[in-house]
């Protein structure tokens, strides 16, 4: 009886599987915090049904006259996402943790930091897609901004 079961269950989870999907996002936005200044970076990811991951860098530029340090962070990420788009929109939650270098003039800090956001991946024409995002990013040790927010746009390419 329990041979049965068993069976039965390895059946249904190899019939259910669905094949792996990955992608890459080459995006352009802006830090907000503490003043307004471009970002640009990407992100490469692979997820299953409701659960993926990727890897993220990222680069906002110095604005010496508004106190705003350059800001460069590589993050891995855990996302909980829609298992398909619905009405071509498929949205997600992330958070992720990973390392920043932050300077402005001759000062840097290196440091870790965690942050927490989501998006939304939006159908465009075959793989493509455009991909929005929202991040707020918690700094530890000594940066001039703890908490810094970036919003992006940009270019996803499902494969």
């Amino acid at each position: 009886m329990w041979v049965t079961r068993a069976l039965f269950a390895v059946v249904a989870v190899v019939v259910s599987a669905t094949a792996a999907a990955a992608d890459i996002t080459l995006f352009i936005g802006s830090t907000t915090s503490p003043a307004n200044r471009p970002a640009r970076g990407f992100a490469v990811g692979a997820g299953l049904l409701v659960i993926g991951f990727e890897f993220e860098y990222s680069s906002s530029s110095e604005d010496a006259e508004a106190g705003a340090p350059s800001l460069r962070t590589g993050m891995g990420n855990v996302l909980l996402q829609t298992p398909g788009p619905i009405a071509g929109i498929q949205p997600y939650f992330t958070t992720g943790a990973g390392g920043y270098r932050e300077q402005l003039g001759a000062g840097s800090t290196t440091h870790v930091g965690v942050n927490t956001g989501g998006g939304a991946k939006i159908s465009l024409v075959g793989p493509l897609r455009a991909r929005i995002d929202y991040r707020v990013f918690r700094l530890n040790g000594s940066p001039l901004a703890n908490v810094v927010h970036r919003l992006y746009a940009g270019a996803n390419l499902s494969f």
